[in-house]
């Protein structure tokens, strides 16, 4: 079973392994008998913070980028195990420079994929995003294309040693470049609390719980699966609110409007794939489309049950209070670091 705790004399690679997924997934594989774990990402600043911070001879550096694939083959060399974290995120960013986010969430992923099969990397595990069901944004269709990548790898490679999965889960709380982080600082110099919509609505899970869902693919992934994260969501003025809360502050609140590419709520997993999912308990699994280019058959036939489903989606997943979010956020270390900063 490919999981953290099996990376025993493991390489490990982890593709953006300086952002806030791969900072957090890389700590978790220190405190195994992993062999290797290799950061590959374009940034040497926040490397060298990273290389200062962890101090571990097991963790080695690559300078480069996903969109090279010469670097990334280099990389994935004698790996066993790789996380594909690296991406552009920000929606408004992606919506002003969208073949920036296809050049790197597109086809740096598919440089990933197919370095990957040709250094014979067991396990591939891609991470997306809510935002990749019903797109409207380019981040959100960059991400959607990425799932595709990898699912027409399985497709059209059944006999690859390679096993390429995805996973999709909701905003991480308290991560580098989310809302909750922008809250503390506008608490804390005494402005009004931004808000695009107070009735938005987001998906809130941890980091850990991102790492989980990653393992989880790791461990029962078949080629072109796609794991998605059940998990609550609150509006964003129950967030803002919670927040300020935390903080033993009564908050102003200003709707600002809805950014770039921004949705009312966000859906995890569409009726179409629900209709061929497992329930896992907190996940669910979907299974790859395998059918070839021949339809006639199943024209014919249809399938019923897709039209008596329903999307998974924010604003039909369990709702969240002020309370219960407060709660929520004071289990999370990260978020209890971020308020202690300022104290």
């Amino acid at each position: 079973m490919h999981t953290l705790t099996a990376a025993s004399d493991a390489t490990v690679l982890v593709t953006g392994g300086t952002g806030s997924f791969g900072s957090t997934v890389v700590r978790q594989l220190l405190d195994t008998d992993v062999r290797e774990i290799r950061i590959f990402s374009r940034d040497e600043l926040k490397q060298d913070d990273m290389r200062r911070a962890l101090g571990d001879s097991r963790v080695r550096f690559h300078l480069g980028d996903v969109r090279d694939y010469d670097s990334v083959d280099r990389a994935t060399r004698d790996v066993d195990f790789v996380f594909h974290a690296a991406a552009l995120k920000q929606v408004p960013s992606c919506e002003f420079f969208p073949l920036e986010a296809v050049k790197t969430n597109i086809l740096g992923s598919s440089n990933v994929i197919e370095a990957s099969n040709a250094n014979g990397v067991a396990s591939v595990v891609c991470l997306g995003t809510d935002k990749a069901a019903y797109p409207v944004n380019a981040m959100g269709l960059s991400k959607a294309m990425m799932e595709k990548v990898a699912q027409a790898f399985a497709r059209n490679n059944p006999n690859s040693a390679t096993t390429v999965s995805t996973v999709r889960y909701g905003n991480v709380m308290a991560s580098r470049g989310s809302v909750i982080p922008l809250f503390v600082e506008q608490l804390r110099a005494g402005k009004p609390l931004t808000l695009t919509d107070p009735h938005m609505t987001r998906f809130l899970m941890s980091l850990d719980e991102a790492v989980l869902l990653v393992d989880h693919a790791f461990a029962h992934a078949e080629p072109g699966d796609l794991f998605i994260r059940k998990a609550p969501a609150s509006t964003v003025e129950v967030l803002a609110r919670a927040v300020a809360k935390t903080m033993g502050i009564e908050p102003e609140l200003q709707v600002i409007g809805t950014r770039h590419g921004e949705k009312l709520f966000e859906t995890l997993a569409t009726r179409e794939e629900l209709a061929r999912a497992d329930d896992q308990g907190d996940y669910f699994r979907v299974s790859v489309d395998a059918r070839d280019l021949n339809y006639g058959q199943y024209f014919d036939e249809g399938d019923k049950q897709e039209s008596e489903l329903d999307d998974y989606h924010s604003h039909n997943t369990e709702r969240l209070g002020v309370d219960q979010v407060v709660d929520l956020l004071m289990s999370l270390p990260a978020f209890r670091r971020l308020i202690a900063a300022g104290g």
